[in-house]
Order: structure tokens, then C-alpha cells, then sequence
């Protein structure tokens, strides 16, 4: 049974907003689209268990969290880009990278310094707005772990983006990024 146009209409729609997370979420923009392609097709393969109710974008970032968290166990293991090798990439990919391309360098490597765990929460409630009961639905954790996730990973960017305190480099949920 092929999904109805009201559906695929309301899909499209939120396309934009989940390659944008995908592609923050992942940090590679291949990556991202072959993340944002699988969820597409998980969404029309199942689009008859798509509750109305709901909220069609809620459910579309799920499913893009459990096709991450899948690929995620099929790697087992953490990829890490040198701050180097992600300034190059940025560079080819933005020919004219603006005025405040110091700043996004910075901000992507510190969101990349951030442990899995915390960047999701942070990246669905304030770049996507989720409020924290839809990403605690997203992420199927506890709303008040959605909060503590959160604040920690916020504290920690600001810490390394004022460059006012640096965190130990063993500090709980944080990844060094070589």
C-alpha cells in the first residue's frame, strides 16, 4: 500500500528540517544524506503506523535517531575528524566561507568535542526546537534526562568557545577530538 499525498506532502515538508539535523548530527554531509535517504524510505515503508495525532516531524527524527543509532552499532567505533582535515572540508565545500567562518570551525569542532548523548539533545532543542518532551520522545530517555543532557552540553560549549575554562580532558560524557 502506497502512502497517501496528504502524507508525502506533510514528509516533504519536513525534509529541510531533518537533513539539517542529519547533517549536524553526523558532521558529514554524505553521511547525512544517506541518513536522511534511509529514514525517508523507513517513513514511507510505515507511514500506515504514523499516528495523526502526533507530530509528523517528532516522528520522522525518531526514526532518524534509531537509523544513527543502528549505523552507530554497525560501525562500533568513533570516527574522529582532526580540526585540520574538517576546516579543509568546510572550505572546499563554501568557496566564499564569509566572515564569521572562525567561528563555525570553532563551533562544529566543540559540538564534535560533545558525546553523542549530549549533542542530540542539544542539536533536537535548540537548532531544531523540539520542546524536551517531544526529544525526550525522540530519544526515548526521561524528559529530565533530556534537561541535564542539555545543560551540560551548553556549559561545556560555552566553556570551550570563551575559552574560559577548559574541561579536564577525562570529564564525564565528553570526547577529545585529536
Amino acid at each position: 500500500m502506497q502512502a497517501n499525498d496528504v502524507f508525502r506532502q506533510q514528509l516533504l515538508g519536513a525534509i529541510p528540517r531533518l537533513r539539517r539535523y542529519a547533517r549536524s548530527l553526523v558532521f558529514d554531509a554524505a553521511a547525512a544524506d544517506d541518513l536522511v535517504q534511509t529514514t525517508l524510505e523507513r517513513a514511507l515503508a510505515h507511514w500506515h503506523q504514523f499516528d495523526q495525532r502526533r507530530d509528523l516531524l517528532v516522528w520522522v527524527l525518531s526514526i532518524a535517531h534509531n537509523a544513527h543509532m543502528d549505523q552507530r552499532r554497525r560501525d562500533s567505533r568513533v570516527t574522529v575528524v582532526e580540526p585540520e582535515r574538517a576546516s579543509a572540508e568546510q572550505d572546499s565545500l563554501a568557496p566564499d566561507p564569509g566572515v564569521d567562518v572562525g567561528l563555525r570551525i570553532d563551533l562544529l569542532n566543540a559540538l564534535a568535542r560533545l558525546s553523542i548523548e549530549q549533542r542530540e539533545p542539544l542539536l533536537l532543542v535548540s537548532v531544531e526546537q523540539l520542546t524536551y518532551a517531544e526529544c525526550a520522545e525522540v530519544l526515548r530517555i526521561p524528559v529530565g534526562t533530556v534537561m541535564s543532557r542539555v545543560s551540560r552540553a551548553r556549559a561545556a560549549l560555552r566553556q570551550w568557545l570563551d575559552g574560559s575554562a577548559r574541561p579536564a580532558a577525562g570529564a564525564r560524557g565528553l570526547r577529545r577530538v585529536v
